[in-house]
């Protein structure tokens, strides 16, 4: 076998390399995730909620500083799954489980689990697949916005003081769809092919500032409607597809 060269033997350094500054992202990514299992074991499930999106702004930050400082590895790539499984996986589903869930006694149970392992497929398919799908959608429902919609449930409900029975059977469903989505075949569009270094038109600014005018104003609303509707728009894109004429050869 030959020797590596000083350039081979740099790269396989760098592959090996644990950065401080994404891991340290990732690492309060995990510690959010973990807060939110402790809050929900004590029954403060508004600030389990919250550590779930907090968790979600640190996951994205992570990938993208690794990019911008030129720190990726293979540990921070493996890190980065397994506090997402944390986060997005055993936390949401323990949380749920815990507010309302319970209250089916078997059946909670069994739908919080199936979110669990959902998670977790999905993030290994993810990992096996990276190399083999269309960059512009993720195949199935990513693991944070299963998070945020069953967190985002259970963070507006109580701002909302909703209750009944109908939220208990709302959050069965809202859980068990989250996590069949996350291990379905529907496409979801990824934003990857957004360049922010290119010019757009000033009309397309408004739609952002309406948007962050609505989570400024209530924050559990805007962002439970926003991940409802970014849930949705992967079975809406599914059915304008089957619907669209086919192009004849």
């Amino acid at each position: 076998m030959r020797p590596l060269t000083h350039t081979g033997q740099a790269r396989n350094l760098r592959r090996q390399s644990i950065y401080l500054l994404p891991n340290s992202f990732t690492l309060a990514a995990l510690f959010g995730g973990f807060y939110a299992i402790v809050q929900a074991m004590n029954r403060n499930f508004d600030h389990a909620a919250v550590a779930i999106f907090v968790s979600m702004v640190l996951d994205g930050m992570d990938g993208r500083v690794a990019r911008m400082t030129h720190t990726q590895s293979a540990f921070g790539a493996e890190f980065d799954s397994l506090s997402d499984m944390v986060s997005f996986g055993v936390a949401p589903a323990l949380v749920v489980y815990e507010w309302m869930l319970r209250d089916f006694g078997r059946l909670g149970w069994i739908v919080a689990f199936i979110y669990c392992a959902a998670a977790a497929l999905r993030l290994a398919r993810f990992n096996t697949n990276l190399d083999v799908v269309d960059k512009r959608f993720f195949q199935g429902m990513p693991s944070p916005t299963a998070a945020a919609m069953v967190a985002g449930l259970v963070w507006v409900s109580l701002e909302m003081g909703w209750k009944g029975d109908w939220l208990s059977w709302s959050s069965l469903a809202m859980t068990a769809f989250a996590g069949l989505s996350m291990v379905s075949n529907v496409k979801f569009y990824s934003f990857k092919e957004i360049n922010v270094r290119k010019t757009v038109p000033f009309v397309l600014l408004l739609p952002i500032l309406f948007a962050l005018l609505a989570i400024a104003y209530h924050p559990p609303v805007a962002l439970f409607a926003l991940f409802v509707s970014y849930g949705v728009s992967g079975y809406v894109y599914t059915v304008w597809q089957m619907l669209k004429p086919q192009k004849k050869a």
